[in-house]
């Protein structure tokens, strides 16, 4: 049985999705208006080297074709030097984002406040997914509350298949 639970989005289907700058593994800065014309699947994460996270990367890199032209990134908080060693040992087929302050998952909705474990986190990515399609409008949305859930792959490509 699923504990999924979904938060509201900060951005919604057929909306504009907001523009953004973030670094990738190697240090070169990733935006997303650079990909207007192709379809994006922005993949937010808690954290690199996790359980879940590194199955939910690991399930779209070793499927990265069935995303057809899409650029699939994934952003989590992690330093682009811990992404670079995780998608390094993982051979991930995908590129990662550093979002180190956490400012593109709050803007997109996708942000613990001060309730990730009890610790009271607050600079954590939620598990999340958006398609964006190539004119930049969010054809797709999934934001869950619960880390442990995986977003639902299917709809994604789905989604993808229908642009």
């Amino acid at each position: 049985m699923s504990t999924e639970t979904q938060s509201a989005p900060s951005v919604a289907v057929g909306e504009t999705a907001p523009d953004f700058e973030l670094y990738s593994t190697d240090m070169e800065p990733w935006r997303l208006s650079d990909h207007r014309g192709h379809p994006v699947v922005l993949l937010f994460f808690p954290g690199a080297f996790t359980s879940v996270c590194t199955d939910e990367l690991n399930t779209i890199s070793n499927d990265i074709d069935a995303y057809g032209n899409a650029a699939v990134v994934g952003a989590s908080t992690d330093s682009p030097f811990v992404l670079e060693e995780f998608a390094k040992v993982h051979e991930l087929d995908l590129t990662l984002l550093s979002d180190h302050n956490a400012e593109v998952a709050g803007l997109y909705g996708a942000k613990y406040d001060n309730d990730f474990t009890p610790m009271k986190l607050d600079r954590i990515a939620k598990r999340a997914a958006f398609v964006i399609d190539g004119n930049g409008v969010v054809q797709y949305t999934e934001v869950l509350d619960n880390a442990g859930d995986q977003p639902d792959f299917d709809a994604i490509k789905e989604t993808l298949s229908d642009l």
